[in-house]
This record gives structure tokens, C-alpha cells and sequence, in this order.
């Protein structure tokens, strides 16, 4: 809902600032005081773009801004997210702000953020309404805008309204959105199939090199520790040898000198029993020395300077250095990347039967979308004839007799995301004339009413939104016009409708009337304002609109029966 709009050097606009409310706003105001003009200033918040010359004479710019409550619209609030402009609270309100310079320079900001005529449409005034689709936030028929009317995806949204069909067409969408994804997935794997003998073969060759090395954890160490136990094992032999002789098996070694002194000590202590403690300890040392000349021995043994288990292990060390610099540092990242190639090889060797898979996928998808769209066909060939009967009633009733509403459709060769259904609205000026495209071929007060009509019979969206109508009471006055202004309040419920109207019957149910005024500067220029009017001067509007410039008592007793009817 369209809370504020503020213009500043608009055209003949120096500066104004209009509140809206819900419900029914009514904008009155004598020919050429400048209603086109706050509507086309309306436009430029819908996208329309904009040109320097409505830049007011001796200004340097132009600004167009609206405040808009999205409380109610989630779907707003969700677009502005992923254009990646900030919403701060739940509450707060949608600010687009237009700037059209002299220069051409002209700019957008929507919350602040500069942004692009595409996403200020796409944000509060998207083409059409589409079921799971954006919605807009401002819908314009008349002279200035009358995009959805003309769209024929409109006219197939709104005949889905009125049948009762939505929900058919959201299983029809759902599928087709679940078929793109599988059919982008098919595509990827049959691309992949014409290359997959060449890259199941590389893939099997690194398997077999990781699998040919024979990894455990810890190997790198081990290796280098045996090799280089391998490359030292002469010196290490020569030392225990040596270690043998100095300990063991010299005349002189270290062990018999231990021997002769313990031997010594043991005939003196037989008279003095405090050396045998003191020799404990002699005794050890010699135990001590003993058993490391047997592990000296006995690893000794182990030794092993073959040249072929060396090569062996040198060439195994080599190996696993070139298995690291290709799919990791460690051995447990040659087994992650064992792994995934394994994985690999299993998923292209299952691509065949997934191809197959997604193919039955595919065409059961498609058996479905045919089965939904020719029922969907078939409601709205039904609904086709319903919905013209009905909006030609309501058109013959706003006295439009002359004008025929009706719908063409015909059936696609091919199914789309909305079924297969071209749904067209056609007009006749009479009987005799051939159907012709609504949007080529109607007027701007034409489309007007016709969309009047259409919200009457198909009802209105279940996303609040502002609804501008401009021209709805070209041609027609009287009990006509009474039927205008009634048929544009009930559509105003739970809604918001901005009404331009030069009919006191139609200005007499407004919720909320502002006038439009225009008066000459001292400069030698024009000077427009808008007011809103309370209920007094609600009723000397509707006087004037119904006796002209010359406020009467007849007048006025006239427009308090008018506004005491609504």
C-alpha cells in the first residue's frame, strides 16, 4: 500500500507531499490543474522511465519519492533480500526514491541503496502476477500505464483466478521446475558418457598406482628409518664389535677386570661384611654390561646389508614421494584421494543405469505435466465462455453496451510452466466486427473498466496491493457513474484503490479525497497543490464538480445526499 508520495520539481510540481490511506482515494480537480502529471509521477515508481524534460524550468533536478507499507507483503520483502537491500525491521516501509537530473544523470534508490530501473520493477511492479511468481505492488490502467491488461499471461492469471485453477497450474509449474532440474542433470551425464571410457581409464590408472605402492599409515617414517639402518649397517656391526671386545672378549675387557675385582672383594668379605654392600653395586654395573652385549648380539644378528632390500625400499621411498606430490603430503591424504577416485569410478560406472534412471524420471514428469495441462485445458475452455458472459454484464451495467468482452484460447502443440493453453482477451465494438486484441485495440478509459470489471468478477489478489485507475469514468455519468464509484469501493476492500475522477457520484465513496488545484506564481508561472479534504470539504468538492465553478445551496444539499448514499 502506497502510504506517501513526495514530488519535488516534477513538471509544474515545485514540492508536495500526498498521504494515502486504504480503502478508496479519490484525486478530483478541474481540467488541466495537473492530475496527469501526480500520476505520471506515480509511474516513475513503477520503473517507467524517466525524461529530463520534466524537470520544473530552473531547477537542477527532480525527485519522486513513495513510502510504501509491506507488512502485509512478505513476497516484497523476500525480493528486496535476494537484490541484497537491507530490511531492517518487519515494519518498516518500502522507500523508493527517484532522481531525474538535466544532465541525463538520472538515479534509484530503493531503501537507500542505489539500484536499477530493473529491480525497481521488479520489486514493486512486475509484468504480470504469476502463481508462485512476483506480484506487484502497484497495478496502473490507463493512459499512463496499462502493462498488465495488455500482457496475455495476465489474462491467463486472471481466468485461472476465476476457475479455480491455480492450484492445478502450481502442480504444473512444480513439475516443470522438477523436470529442468532433471533434464540439467541428464544432459551433464550424457556429456560425461561420451567421455567417460577416456576418464574411467585415467581414473583406473591413478587406483592401480596408489593400490600398486601398498601404504599403511606411518610408512614414510618406517622406510626412512630402515634405510638408513641399511645404508649404516657396516658401522653399526664395526661398533659392536668393539663394544664386544672393550666389554667382553679382551684380556683385559672391561668385564674381566669387573670379575677379578669381584672376585677379590668376595674372599675379603668373609671378614668384613660391610664391603660385600659396598660391591653391590660393582655387581650390577657387570649384570648390566652383560645384557646389553646380548642385545648388542642379538640385533646385530638383525642386520641385514643386503643390496637388493635396500634398492627395494629405495625404490619404494621413491614411489611414495611421487604419490605425494600428486594427491597429498601425508599417506592419509593418498588414501582420501584413493577414496574419492574410487568414488569416481563407481559413479561413472552407475552412469549408464542413472541416465536411465532420470530418463523414466523425465518421462513420467512429462505424463503428468500432459495429464494436469489438458484438465487445466479443459477448465478453461469451460471458464472462458463464464468469464466473458459475466464481465460483459458488468460492462453493459457501466454502460459500456456497444463493447464485447471475449476470451480466445487455444490449445499448444507443446506444453509450458502454465499448462498449454493461449489464453488472449478480445474486445468488438459490435456485433459486426471481428475480435481484436484487448491490449492493441482498447482505450485507456476502455481498460479502465474493463479491468473494473474484471476485479469485480475474477475478485482481487489475496496480496494487498495499491490499484490506480485512470479514465474509469470516461464517457459516462448518471446512474453509470454511481455504479463506477460503487463497483471501485467494494474493490477497495481490504485493498487500496487511487482513483482520478471528474464524476461527483464516483468522488462521493471515497474514503480518502484529495484535490488537485493549479494557480498562476507572481513569477508569470503555475504552481500545483494537494490537499486532502475533511468531510466538510469533501461535500463543497462534490458541489462544485456538480454545478461547476459556482457553489450553490442546491449543490451542496445535493452532494450531502450523494455522500449520505454510499
Amino acid at each position: 500500500m502506497l502510504n506517501e508520495l513526495k514530488v519535488a520539481n516534477f513538471a509544474i510540481i515545485d514540492k508536495i507531499s500526498v498521504q494515502f490511506k486504504s480503502g478508496l482515494n479519490v484525486l478530483s480537480g478541474e481540467t488541466g490543474s495537473g492530475k496527469s502529471v501526480l500520476l505520471k509521477s506515480l509511474s516513475l515508481l513503477m520503473g517507467e522511465k524517466s525524461i529530463s524534460d520534466t524537470v520544473k524550468t530552473g531547477a537542477e533536478q527532480a525527485t519522486v519519492e513513495g513510502s510504501f507499507d509491506i507488512s502485509k507483503r512478505p513476497d516484497i520483502k523476500e525480493r528486496l533480500i535476494k537484490s541484497g537491500i537491507s530490511t531492517e525491521e518487519a515494519s518498516d516501509p518500502l522507500i523508493v526514491k527517484r532522481i531525474i537530473s538535466l544532465d541525463g544523470k538520472n538515479r534509484v534508490y530503493i531503501n537507500g541503496s542505489l539500484s536499477t530501473l530493473h529491480q525497481l520493477r521488479d520489486i514493486v511492479a512486475p509484468l504480470i502476477e504469476l502463481t508462485g511468481h512476483p506480484a506487484p505492488l502497484i497495478e496502473m490502467t490507463g493512459q499512463h500505464d496499462n502493462r498488465h491488461l495488455q500482457s496475455p499471461a495476465f489474462h491467463l492469471e486472471a481466468l485461472d483466478q476465476y476457475i479455480g485453477g491455480l492450484n492445478l497450474r502450481l502442480k504444473i509449474e512444480e513439475l516443470f521446475t522438477e523436470k529442468t532440474k532433471l533434464s540439467q542433470e541428464l544432459l551433464g551425464l550424457e556429456e560425461n558418457s561420451r567421455e567417460k571410457t577416456k576418464h574411467l581409464d585415467f581414473l583406473t590408472y591413478q587406483q592401480n598406482e596408489i593400490k600398486a605402492a601398498s601404504l599403511k599409515i606411518g610408512d614414510e617414517n618406517a622406510i626412512e628409518n630402515e634405510i638408513y639402518l641399511l645404508k649404516n649397517s657396516s658401522r653399526l656391526a664395526e661398533l659392536i664389535d668393539n663394544a664386544e671386545s672393550i666389554l667382553y672378549t679382551d684380556d683385559d675387557s672391561a668385564l674381566v677386570r669387573i670379575h677379578r675385582i669381584l672376585q677379590k672383594g668376595h674372599e675379603l668379605s668373609a671378614q668384613d661384611n660391610g664391603l660385600a654392600t659396598k660391591l653391590q653395586g660393582l655387581q650390577q654395573a657387570k649384570t648390566l654390561i652383560e645384557e646389553t652385549l646380548y642385545e648388542l648380539r642379538d640385533y646385530s644378528k638383525k642386520l641385514n646389508a643386503d643390496p637388493t632390500n635396500l634398492e627395494e625400499l629405495e625404490s619404494k621411498l621413491s614411489q611414495l614421494r611421487k604419490l605425494q606430490k600428486k594427491y597429498g603430503v601425508t599417506v592419509k591424504d593418498i588414501f582420501l584421494a584413493l577414496a574419492n577416485i574410487e568414488s569416481e569410478i563407481s559413479g561413472l560406472e552407475n552412469s549408464e543405469e542413472k541416465i536411465i534412471q532420470l530418463q523414466a524420471q523425465i518421462s513420467e514428469i512429462n505424463f503428468k505435466i500432459k495429464k494436469y495441462s489438458q484438465e487445466l485445458h479443459k477448465m478453461r475452455a469451460g471458464g472462458s465462455a463464464t468469464l466473458a458472459k459475466s464481465v460483459n454484464a458488468e460492462l453493459e451495467d457501466l454502460n459500456m453496451k456497444g463493447l464485447i468482452f471475449s476470451v480466445s484460447i487455444q490449445e499448444l502443440t507443446e506444453a509450458n510452466a502454465s499448462g498449454i493453453s493461449a489464453v488472449e482477451f478480445m474486445i468488438q465494438s459490435s456485433k459486426k466486427d471481428a475480435p481484436r486484441a484487448l491490449g492493441k485495440f482498447a482505450s485507456g478509459g476502455e481498460l479502465s473498466r474493463i479491468l473494473l470489471s474484471l476485479k469485480r468478477v475474477v475478485g482481487v489478489s489475496a496480496l494487498p496491493r495499491t490499484y490506480l485507475f485512470d479514465e474509469v469514468d470516461a464517457g459516462v455519468s448518471g446512474v453509470t457513474a454511481e455504479k463506477v464509484g460503487r463497483k471501485l469501493k467494494s474493490i477497495a476492500k481490504g485493498q487500496q484503490v487511487i482513483c482520478v475522477t471528474h464524476l461527483p457520484q464516483v468522488a462521493a465513496f471515497a474514503h480518502i479525497h484529495h484535490v488537485i488545484a493549479k494557480s498562476a506564481t507572481s513569477g508569470g508561472g503555475v504552481r500545483m497543490t494537494v490537499t486532502e479534504l475533511n468531510q466538510e470539504e469533501k461535500i463543497r468538492e462534490i458541489a462544485r464538480m456538480l454545478s461547476g465553478e459556482k457553489i450553490t445551496k442546491s449543490s451542496l444539499e445535493n452532494a450531502r445526499e450523494l455522500v449520505s448514499l454510499t
